[in-house]
Formats: structure tokens, sequence, C-alpha cells
């Protein structure tokens, strides 16, 4: 696999001519706070459709990706609904609600046409850097959870988005599969798949560098690195004015603009908070992290080739659900399981214990307290995580891996999530575990809160974002006819439509070197798939 290169700028701070808390002269279009995977393509899609706007990136640590969206710190799944049963819950009556899992993966395939078309481009350098073709499975073991998984993937299959899968509850297919998860398993024990064989695993932190590193080659566009926000403040003319707190030389300047963007992470509440807007006012965050178990032994890494998905336990965030993970990090192909849930008053990896604290208002203090008192057996599993030995991480581990070794994996922190948490009413405090768009009544500041499927399905979520803060915009031709030409699908049911399905799924298979199952056959659900797989380029050699 051919090495990622980038050329990115350590800092570039305030142009010489500025003077300290000296307002520059003319407003930016859109200022973007955070330099995560959010903000880099919500810049990316408003410099395909105005490449005049000015547009600023700020970023309080010295890179970019260095939270939430580098590879370390988050799951990498090219999240599509393939593998995750939290997607798929099941009725009262027994039946599989697919809706979710339908929307996630359509968001997904727009991810890939935006990806695809800036490859095409030569905006992002060559995909294997970035993305990877990794069946995806889901696994389970016990009579009510195999049942559960038949009904899964019977109800999947209706859908042309999730043609190609495969259930089998024959402890011999699974093998194949996944030779590591089955190797050392009590004999007769009732075990149930399903295989996916076009999932991909992407580096979010690689492919944040590539859009950011295309963003700046623009002269209207400028990032700024090691600048932390100080305050945020709504000036007469409708203008917003922000200073920024230099933290090489600790100077500060000011700056307005026409729009702010939040991507910051577990950091957007409190930076949403400093805004002042009235929508603000209802949501708190609740942060949770994670730690996983990770090998490179190359024995362990060559049996495996596969996103592995159980079931969460009960009361665990969707954020915890376990997986036996294939990725590529830093060049390599490395095994992680996980996550092991955490718990830290940060809201980001690098933040401060006070995070928490800070971002509590009368506002939000209640329904914070209303949420911890419903959600008794989320606080009961985040005590037991946290109270988890080295033992017991391995007891986990061996749940999916039998046979596993202590000695051949080692555990690392990943990153922070924060949780939303908003005043509902009549309802209070309630809990969501998606993301949120949160936006002012004029549209001109925006922030993203939130967590799982996060990165994913960022084109969609940034899509989403522009329609509701550039209304007139969104429909004119000019901004149509240039999203079209990044995403010729945008804002089409591909569930209601097989051909528009395939074809985005063969065009982007082909752009980004991805496995194409062909659609010959129906997918068989007491055993494997009659489609042929048209091989992508291996992981790595």
């Amino acid at each position: 696999m051919s090495k990622p290169s980038l050329h990115l700028p350590l800092s570039m701070s305030a142009s010489p001519a500025m003077t300290a808390n000296t307002p520059e002269s003319s407003p930016l279009d859109m200022l973007l706070i955070g330099a995560g995977v959010m903000s880099a393509t919500l810049g990316t899609l408003l410099q395909e459709v105005e490449p005049t706007w000015r547009i600023e990136m700020v970023e309080r640590l010295p890179g970019v990706a260095e939270e939430s969206s580098n590879g370390w710190n988050n799951a990498g799944t090219g999240h599509s609904a393939l593998a995750e049963l939290n997607y798929t819950p099941q009725r009262t009556d027994g039946s599989i609600d697919i809706s979710k899992a339908v929307s996630i993966n359509e968001a997904f395939l727009v991810s890939r046409q935006f990806w695809a078309s800036l490859v095409e481009q030569g905006r992002l350098e060559e995909p294997h850097s970035f993305i990877n073709t990794t069946p995806h499975m889901s696994f389970v073991w016990g009579d009510d959870n195999v049942n559960f998984l038949r009904k899964r993937a019977e109800s999947l299959k209706t859908s042309c988005l999730f043609r190609g899968m495969a259930f089998s509850d024959s402890p011999e297919q699974i093998q194949q599969w996944a030779p590591l998860i089955m190797k050392g398993r009590r004999p007769g024990e009732n075990v149930a798949a399903t295989h996916s064989p076009f999932g991909t695993d992407v580096n979010f932190g690689e492919l944040t560098k590539q859009l950011i590193a295309s963003l700046s080659k623009h002269e209207s566009f400028r990032l700024s690195l090691r600048q932390e926000v100080r305050t945020i403040t709504r000036l007469e003319n409708g203008l917003w004015q922000v200073t920024l707190q230099n933290l090489m030389n600790n100077t500060s300047r000011t700056l307005t603009a026409k729009h702010i963007f939040i991507g910051a992470g577990g950091g957007a509440l409190p930076l949403l908070q400093k805004t002042g807007i009235e929508e603000a006012k209802k949501f708190a965050g609740f942060p949770v992290g994670g730690s996983f178990l990770v090998t490179e032994n190359p024995t362990l890494v060559q049996q495996h080739l596969a996103k592995v998905y159980g079931k969460a336990s009960v009361g665990a965030p969707p954020m915890s659900v376990p997986h036996v993970d294939t990725r590529v990090l830093d060049g390599k192909q490395v095994l992680l399981f996980g996550p092991f849930a955490t718990f830290s008053t940060k809201f980001l990896k690098q933040g401060s214990l006070l995070d928490m604290f800070g971002s509590m208002t009368p506002n939000n203090i209640v329904p914070m307290m209303q949420v911890g008192a419903r959600n008794f057996g989320l606080v009961k599993y985040l005590i037991g995580q946290v109270l988890l030995s080295d033992k017991d991480r391995l007891n986990a581990l061996r749940e999916y891996v039998p046979h596993a070794k202590a000695e051949d994996w080692r555990l690392v922190v990943a990153g922070q999530r924060v949780q939303v948490i908003e005043n509902d009413g009549n309802k209070g405090g309630t809990l969501k575990l998606g993301t949120e768009i949160i936006t002012s009544k004029d549209g001109t500041i925006s922030a993203l809160l939130g967590a799982s499927p996060g990165a994913s399905t960022a084109a969609q979520a940034m899509l989403d974002l522009m329609g509701r803060i550039f209304k007139d915009q969104i429909v004119s031709e000019g901004w149509q006819q240039k999203i079209k030409q990044l995403i010729p699908y945008w804002n089409t049911a591909l569930n209601e439509d097989k051909p528009a399905t395939e074809q985005v799924l063969k065009h982007t298979s082909e752009v980004l070197g991805l496995a194409y199952p062909e659609p010959e056959g129906e997918p068989l659900v007491e055993g494997v798939t009659t489609h042929s797989v048209a091989q992508a380029e291996p992981m790595l050699s």
C-alpha cells in the first residue's frame, strides 16, 4: 500500500500586519472551529460551490485530526449498518426495524460518492491510503441472539442496500469467514454470524489531513493552528466577532465572520455555550471515553480480515458495542478489540478535567440529573467498566477470541465522546445517542454535537447543515449542479432505487479500489452468498 504524502504547514498564525486585538478588515464568509473531519468536509463542500468565499479553520492543537478524527481515537468503521446490531432494534412484536440502518447506509453511500469524486479530481490521494475493503460481520451466540440475527438478516435482505449479506449458523462456515473468533471455541456452542463482503475500514484521520491539505492549496482558505477560542460575540451588524489566543506566543487576535461552524468534537458544546444563543441553553453533555486492546502480532493479524461486531451489554451506550476490528493505522495492519468504556470529566482527550463542570448551567443541571436517574443501567455499566482489571479485559476479549494470550495484546486509550443531553420540554432531560446539528434561528452559527455514526456520514451531515444555513443557495441552480457533480445521487432514496444503488456501488468501488460483489444471484439466508466478488487490492502486502 502506498504511503500518504502529505505536506501540511505546522502552523499558520496571523499575518504580520495584524496587531493584537485588531479585527481583520473584512469578515470571513465561514469560520470553521476545529480541524476534524466535519470541518474539513464542510470546508471542501463550500470551496466547491463557492470557490471565492473566504474560509478560515482554527484549531487549538498543533496538528489537524488529533482528537475524534484521529485513527486511533475511533472505530474507523465505514458505518453502513452492515454489522452494527444497535441500528436494527427489535420491535415489541418481534419484528426488526431496519429504518435507521437504511438511512445510515444511504448516508455512507453519499460519503463514498463524495470521496470518489475528490479522488477523480486529485483532491484526495491514492484511496488505499485512507479506505480499504474489510468485510463487516455480526457475531452472536445463544438461542435468543441467534434467532434475532436470523430475523435481522431476513429483514435486511429485502433492501437492495444490503444485498450480498450472508447468514450462517454453521461453525464451519463462520470459521472460513473469521478463523480467529472460532479457534478454541467450545464444541456445540450455538453461534451465528452475518457476513457482508464489501464493508470498509476508513482511516478518518488520514482522510481529514488530505482534505485540509487540499483546502490549503487555495488562496481563499487559511488554516490556523494553536489558536484557542476565548470569546464569541454577536455584533449589532449581525456579524460574529471571535477572539483567539495564540498558544505559541500568548498573543491574541480578533476576527469577524458571517457564519461560524463549530466542529470541535467533544469541545463543541462549551464553545456553543459561549455564543449565548437561545438554542444552546437546552443542551448538556455527558462524556464517555474508550480504550482498546490492540495486537500487531502478524500470526493473529493474518488470521482475521473483518470487522466483527457483537451485541452490546445491557445499559451500554452504542459506542461501546464490542468488536474485533481489522484496522490499517500508521501504514500497518493491526487488530483492535473493544471498546472498553472509560469515564473522565474531560470533553476531549487532550482537554481539561473541568470540562464537564464548566458546561453546567442553571438551564441544564436539572436535565443532567434527570438523565442520571433515568439511565441507571448506563451509570452501573460505566462504574463496572471503570473497575475492570487487566484480567477482566482479557476475559472479555476471550469471549470473541477464545485462545487470546495476554502477552499478545496491549491497552491503548482511545478518544472521548460527549453524549448529548437535551431538555426535551415535558420529558425533561433526554439522552440522545446519535449526532445533533444545532443552528441559531438565523442560521449564522451552528455546531455538531454527539457521536455515532459521526465521521462515516460526514458528507450527508454537512449537506444537511448547508440546507439549514444556506436555504436559498442550496436550491439554486448553481449549487445544485455543483453538488450533483460531486455526488450524482444526492437526495436519491437509494433504498427505493436498485439501479441507482448498483451504479453508486460499482462506480465508487472502481474509483476507490474497493471490492464490488457482482449482482448475479440473491444472498442465501442459511449459507454463503451466490455473488461473485470482484476483489480489490489487498489491504497490505
